[in-house]
């Protein structure tokens, strides 16, 4: 079977602005990527068509075109909330040329919602939910749909829901990622910037699930169980990045890394042993992060750990990620940074119960940690998380598929007056972080090892003004 699967471009910055979101960090589709490489070892012929990619053009006419040139039998959409509506807008299209093209979508969100998006987009086949790779070979080989676990369907004017599909129990058994189907791959993807020295870079995904529950954090893919591949499929990996496409950076983006201490020793071990000739970013979380394991990691070559904090408040933090506290954190900051490793603090502004004392106390606590890095993201309420069920007790929540990305506030708590307060605090600790003479100073003494990384700005500067543009403090006018 001729098979396209597509990662819809979806909205991944600020509405009214120019999509900068790729211009700072461009990642490759992995989900993707590993559905791809499943189906053509069963024998298909798969392309890629990444809408966020190097040579996208924004604009849904040439996409399809460019689908439809392929002469696809079936076309899989991955979709996120944002990019969700983007995909469907393909879809509709392309139904409308060729009614005959199966459309399958998949992903996180369709994981959350289920059978209700067949109700409402009818240009959609069916769903395909939790784990990709085998629902969508079994789909390939035109197993009756039936039979197929892991699908929601139609059925005339029915629509089934068949049992979900058990996890793929053995990840080692999954090839590498079809990289070699992505256009501009590697050079064209790149990492945030700074968080590396060397390029070309790229990412990867080694286990799946997480047994923890935050409760901004949507479990519906992969569940609550926790899967993962070997040291020797990890090495293996790496050095199939390295020789096969000179990447010379690898940030593992696994929700848990180092949960599993075996595989993580065993995999350092051999990291040190037979240096794939890399540096790697990952990570830890907070009370799973011995002074052992840092020592580890820093010879086996990676560079930077980031660690999810969210917030500097102690309640916020009671609340949202129970089981970690202020004092631990401080403590792994200090650790890892002991460690001779960059510590990076991954924080979202704007939970349930937020307000602006609250975010005062999180931009305080951000400045203490002297961290070499931090992301700040823009909470966003997503359909699949515990959270979800009392979203409207909570506060003000524009549910607009479009701007659910963590980059635009669609949910305003109780306790701050409006969005453009909460932007405008936003605005201001994002600006306090990077102008902190501490931070900066830190920053200078680096310079030559972010060369790369300022070489790439230097290229891309217009875009990255533009974007810096954005986060300078509002100026309220009379005239709105």
């Amino acid at each position: 079977m001729r098979i396209a699967l597509v990662h819809p471009a979806g909205s991944n910055w600020i509405v009214g602005k120019k999509d900068l979101a790729a211009t700072a960090n461009r990642m490759a589709p992995l989900g993707l990527l590993s559905i791809a490489a499943y189906l053509e070892r069963e024998g298909h012929d798969v392309m890629i068509h990444d809408c966020l990619g190097p040579f996208a053009i924004p604009n849904s006419e040439t996409n399809v075109q460019i689908i439809l040139d392929y002469a696809p039998d079936l076309v899989g959409f991955s979709a996120t909330t944002s990019g969700f509506l983007d995909g469907y807008d393909l879809a509709t299209r392309i139904k409308a040329i060729r009614p005959h093209i199966q459309t399958v979508f998949g992903g996180v969100h369709v994981s959350a919602m289920g059978a209700i998006l067949l109700n409402r987009f009818s240009a959609i086949d069916c769903l395909c939910t939790g784990e990709g790779e085998q629902t969508l070979s079994e789909i390939a080989a035109q197993k009756d749909w039936n039979d197929i676990p892991g699908l929601i369907w139609r059925d005339g004017d029915n629509i089934r829901t068949n049992s979900p599909r058990p996890h793929i129990p053995d990840m080692d058994d999954l090839p590498f990622p079809a990289y070699h189907r992505l256009a501009g791959f590697p050079h064209q993807y790149n990492l945030p910037l700074f968080s590396y020295i060397h390029t070309p870079g790229a990412t990867m995904i080694t286990s799946r699930g997480c047994p923890y529950q935050c409760s901004y954090c949507d479990r519906s893919v992969f569940r609550r169980g926790y899967r993962y591949n070997s040291a020797e499929y990890i090495h293996e990996h790496m050095q199939y990045l390295r020789k096969r496409f000179g990447v010379r950076h690898i940030n593992i983006y696994d929700d848990l890394f180092t949960a599993n201490r075996e595989r993580i020793t065993r995999l350092c071990d051999s990291l040190i042993s037979k240096p794939p000739g890399m540096h790697l970013n990952c990570a830890v979380r907070v009370g799973h992060a011995d002074t052992n394991l840092l020592n580890m990691l820093k010879a086996a070559g990676f560079l930077q750990i980031s660690v999810g904090i969210e917030t500097g408040d102690p309640d916020l933090m009671a609340t949202h990620k129970p089981g970690v506290y202020i004092h631990e954190v401080q403590d792994t900051i200090r650790r890892i940074q002991a460690a001779g490793l960059r510590a990076k603090g991954l924080f979202m502004m704007g939970l349930p119960g937020e307000t602006v004392e609250s975010i005062q106390k999180t931009s305080n606590f951000v400045i203490s940690l002297g961290l070499d890095d931090m992301n700040m993201s823009k909470f966003t309420p997503f359909y699949g998380a515990p959270v979800w069920k009392t979203i409207h007790e909570e506060g003000a929540f524009d549910e607009d598929w479009r701007q659910m990305n963590c980059l635009n506030f669609v949910f305003v708590p109780k306790g701050i007056d409006s969005k453009e307060t909460l932007d405008q605090l936003y605005n201001t600790h994002v600006k306090r972080f990077y102008s902190d003479p501490e931070w900066r100073r830190k920053f200078r003494k680096r310079i030559w090892e972010h060369r790369n990384s300022i070489g790439y700005a230097l290229k891309n500067l217009p875009a990255l003004l533009a974007a810096k543009r954005n986060f300078e403090p509002v100026k309220s006018s009379s005239h709105h």
